[in-house]
């Protein structure tokens, strides 16, 4: 029986994670056709060769709309395999594609689509509330799935997280963790991760969308990463910024917005800041 939120919440998670078991209850993670089920790429090892080229770790991310920006592209009028290609000949280490469908504009025959015409390391960027939607992942040939902590810290779950991250490994696929704040990371550094999971830290809070990119800054400042890959996401635009998340102690940096807002100028957006100095 899925759980359901009152759809008049403000709470943007709780909405969230209503849109994910709306689609779950509508079958759009009931993949039967397709299996491109293999050994999960390894994004993390991309990322350290990269560091060692002196080259900055740009995961981008393909994505049509967002809560916070509204409609970002057209998605009629965007030829997916073109915009794919292009940040892979640019320098990306790696996709996330959106697979949500609500509010984001996403959708798994996206992902397929991508999946289908590349080998980087794929991210398949939803709200995971269900085994359900990881069978999927397994399936349309997703190398890392995104767990965000604050949904299984309010037990929004169907399972807490020990349960989500043993039948994911289980299934072979890696894990990027997502933290908002500090007790999130506290509690992240403390857990057994896998050799090829990451960390993400995102800049933006969910109660009221507003990036703040001192988020990453404070928390590696006060936390020892270990030998965990970190990786900034949300609110950046641009190299000074890359420069600032860099010297804080972020690894890797996850953007979508700023790049799919450049439309025939996502190349050239996506090679400046890889080759930031």
């Amino acid at each position: 029986m899925s759980k359901f939120f009152s759809s008049n919440s403000e709470n943007l998670v709780k909405s969230l994670v209503e849109n994910s078991y709306k689609s779950i209850d509508e079958g759009l993670y009931n993949i039967t056709n397709i299996d491109y089920s293999h050994e999960a790429l390894n994004l993390k090892k991309n990322i350290l060769d990269l560091k060692g080229k002196n080259k900055i770790p740009i995961i981008t991310e393909i994505k049509f709309s967002s809560p916070s920006k509204g409609v970002i592209m057209n998605r009629e009028n965007a030829n997916l395999l073109s915009i794919s290609r292009e940040m892979i000949k640019s320098g990306a280490v790696g996709l996330s594609v959106l697979t949500q469908k609500y509010l984001f504009n996403g959708s798994l025959n996206n992902f397929v689509i991508i999946r289908n015409d590349t080998s980087i390391p794929m991210l398949m960027k939803d709200i995971i509330v269900s085994e359900i939607q990881l069978d999927c992942a397994k399936k349309i040939g997703a190398d890392y799935i995104l767990l965000i902590m604050t949904i299984f810290d309010k037990n929004f779950a169907e399972g807490d997280l020990d349960k989500f991250v043993n039948y994911a490994h289980k299934k072979g696929l890696n894990i990027l963790f997502e933290v908002h704040h500090e007790d999130e990371f506290n509690e992240i550094l403390k857990f057994n991760l896998d050799k090829k999971d990451l960390i993400g830290i995102n800049n933006r809070n969910l109660d009221n969308l507003k990036i703040d990119l001192q988020t990453t800054e404070k928390l590696l400042k006060k936390y020892d990463k270990g030998k965990n890959i970190i990786v900034s996401e949300s609110g950046i635009n641009n190299s000074d910024q890359i420069k600032q998340l860099k010297n804080a102690g972020a690894d890797a940096f996850l953007i979508g917005t700023s790049i799919m807002e450049e439309n025939k100028q996502i190349g050239i957006k996506i090679k400046e800041l890889v080759n930031v100095t």
